[in-house]
């Protein structure tokens, strides 16, 4: 066991094994901004998580966290909705519903009864880019959008021009800001996507993205591929490089939940910097087999049991978070962090990184698959 405190871990020594790839996939890579690891001097506010005690599955979140939440990373105001989705009974709240809301952009929140209900789609609701700049979408605890094993749930691409082309630098723009709070994301799948794969619930790119209070169990993405990451989550080109916050969420939590794809069994990204606070990674999977790049004879993949970060300059921060019983067949079975010029660093604090299975090249610490040369910094965490 590796409980440490104010340590940082910096090894100048070449990269002995297994790596990322050479593609940055037009991502943007932010600079080292100077500020200190950890966030014990963040200002805090409150997220009003309602998945706490949910009926079905685990929980939103680590209530065990700790770790200051500041309000960007926090939820949206929903009092003043644009879009509600429903009548208040849950037969009024439609797969066609929802695609609708979220294609005309806004707040959205639903009115579907007092108790839970599952919104099952036939096909992936998608953000146009000329709705925001704010798109938020609440469940308000009671709502689970699921894919129904064959869909992936939503969409969002400021660089697809079927969604509207708003500025000139798609891959680096302030908008729209897309955030899912109080919501279950279930049976997402993005195997049958060819141009944008991976992220069965949710792919993005460009613009802004926050996940806050929220669920997210077997979902799926094609099981071998390099680069392919993300069964839940995969995100691109975050504008100026700033992070993807993920708050007070679960991605499986418990046995029979977890998310599987080829790489990133929770998130995947390239070329993204994200900040994970007192959330959960626990069960998912990447079952891909020989790396990237793949090695001869296999089809790539298998890297990031709970995490997949690659490509470019980008900063991965988890604070009061779980990440526990993830596998991989390659590297990194709890986190996978590649920059292909040996820029970056990553950030664990209070944070809790136990039991996950397989892999190798793990050249600083254990279930966590990084160059010699990356910066780590551990602070007040358990690491076994």
């Amino acid at each position: 066991m590796r409980k440490l405190a104010g340590i940082v871990v910096v090894l100048a020594l070449a990269c002995g094994g297994g790596g990322g790839g050479t593609d940055d996939d037009g991502g943007t890579r932010p600079g080292r901004d100077g500020s200190t690891p950890t966030m014990r001097d963040a200002g805090s506010v409150d997220a009003n998580n309602p998945l706490t005690n949910p009926e079905d599955g685990p929980p939103a979140g680590n209530p065990e966290g700790g770790c200051p939440i500041p309000p960007e990373a926090s939820t949206e105001d929903t009092t003043s909705p644009d879009r509600v989705v429903g009548t208040g009974t849950p037969e009024s709240c439609t797969a066609d519903a929802f695609i609708d809301a979220v294609a005309l952009g806004g707040i959205i929140t639903f009115d579907c009864g007092p108790d839970p209900v599952t919104i099952t789609l036939d096909r992936p609701a998608k953000v146009f880019n000329d709705t925001g700049p704010e798109i938020v979408i609440d469940g308000g605890g009671l709502v689970t959008l699921s894919g129904g094993g064959t869909t992936r749930i939503l969409y969002m691409n400021t660089c697809d021009m079927n969604q509207v082309w708003t500025t000139a630098q798609c891959q680096n723009q302030d908008h729209p800001r897309l955030t899912v709070q109080n919501l279950t994301f279930i049976d997402g799948n993005s195997v049958g996507e060819e141009e944008y794969d991976a992220g069965g619930a949710i792919w993005v790119r460009g613009g802004r993205f926050k996940i806050v209070n929220s669920r997210f169990f077997n979902n799926r993405v094609a099981e071998t591929g390099q680069d392919l990451a993300g069964a839940a989550v995969r995100v691109l080109s975050q504008y100026e490089g700033l992070p993807v916050f993920v708050t007070n969420s679960t991605f499986g939590g418990a046995e029979g939940f977890g998310n599987v794809g080829s790489n990133g069994g929770g998130i995947g990204s390239i070329g993204v910097s994200w900040t994970i606070l007192n959330s959960v990674f626990t069960h998912n999977r990447a079952v891909g087999r020989g790396g990237n790049p793949a090695m001869s004879g296999t089809p790539g993949g298998g890297s990031g049991g709970a995490i997949y970060n690659d490509g470019g300059r980008m900063t991965l921060t988890v604070c009061g978070t779980r990440i526990q019983h993830n596998e991989v067949i390659q590297h990194g079975s709890a986190i996978f962090f590649v920059t292909n010029d040996h820029t970056g660093d990553v950030r664990i604090d209070r944070s809790v990184i136990t039991d996950n299975t397989g892999g190798s090249w793990y050249t600083q610490y254990p279930q966590i698959s990084a160059h010699d040369d990356t910066p780590i910094v551990v602070t007040d965490s358990t690491i076994e």
